[in-house]
């Protein structure tokens, strides 16, 4: 092809990163095989001969079907060789970002998803090995430069109390209140960069803390139960058929 359009040798050879006498080569085998001539050379000029004319619009379109097969084949060898790696929360199934992961999952049924479960703390340096494609975390300050953040939903912290506690009769509680309580703690939800980091510390150190765990339905089991108060997300619960518990907002 590249010969039928510069009819130069010396032209081609540059272009392919070829050797005039390799290019000619594989001219005549060509026409040895196909038993037709498709150049004429005289005077060290090359021109196409009529039969290389009318087969040259064929050659264009076979070597432009060629091409697209070769690209269609390699999307399919990239989509089945594609996976996503997603770390996240595991209250994650209480958020929207659940649903956007499974529906994908349904669109993409080509794409490997290899989901994993971290900390807060784990999660906010989770990108940086680039052995993770996505993260679903919250963000509590501002967002790390160095990545793109979709933010899709807000939170936002509440006590937990059994109603048989006095604590629910009020109409509000404030964090001091809780000095004298049993603490159940969502370790995976506790980072430094926790707006309640401190407080929560605080609590570990003066032995409040009860329950430090990563099962949130053991916490919900617990309270429900009457045994001691939780701080948690408000999203990362459901407190269906925990009838003894009130949350305070």
């Amino acid at each position: 092809m590249d010969l039928a359009e510069t009819c130069n040798y010396s032209r081609s050879a540059e272009r392919l990163f070829l050797s005039q006498s390799t290019i000619s080569k594989y001219i005549l085998a060509l026409e040895a095989e196909w038993q037709v001539q498709l150049f004429k050379r005289a005077h060290r000029q090359v021109t196409l001969t009529p039969a290389g004319q009318r087969l040259l619009p064929q050659v264009k379109a076979v070597l432009q079907a060629t091409d697209q097969l070769q690209q269609a084949i390699t999307v399919q060898q990239q989509q089945a060789a594609q996976s996503l790696v997603i770390r996240g929360l595991p209250s994650l199934p209480q958020y929207q970002a659940f649903h956007i992961i499974t529906a994908f999952t349904k669109r993409y049924p080509q794409i490997k998803l290899h989901f994993s479960e971290a900390s807060v703390g784990e999660l906010t340096h989770a990108l940086d090995d680039q052995t993770v494609d996505l993260v679903f975390t919250r963000i509590f300050n501002e967002a790390p430069a160095a990545y793109d953040c979709l933010f899709n939903e807000s939170d936002q912290f509440v006590v937990l109390v059994p109603k048989d506690n006095p604590l629910a009769q009020r109409a509000e509680i404030s964090l001091p209140m809780l000095s004298n309580e049993s603490i159940l703690l969502l370790k995976v939800a506790v980072s430094p960069d926790n707006p309640l980091f401190a407080t929560l510390q605080k609590m570990r150190a003066q032995a409040q803390v009860k329950y430090d765990g990563q099962r949130i339905e053991l916490i919900l089991e617990m309270l429900n139960q009457g045994e001691g108060v939780s701080i948690v997300m408000a999203r990362s619960f459901d407190l269906t058929g925990f009838d003894n518990i009130k949350p305070f907002r």
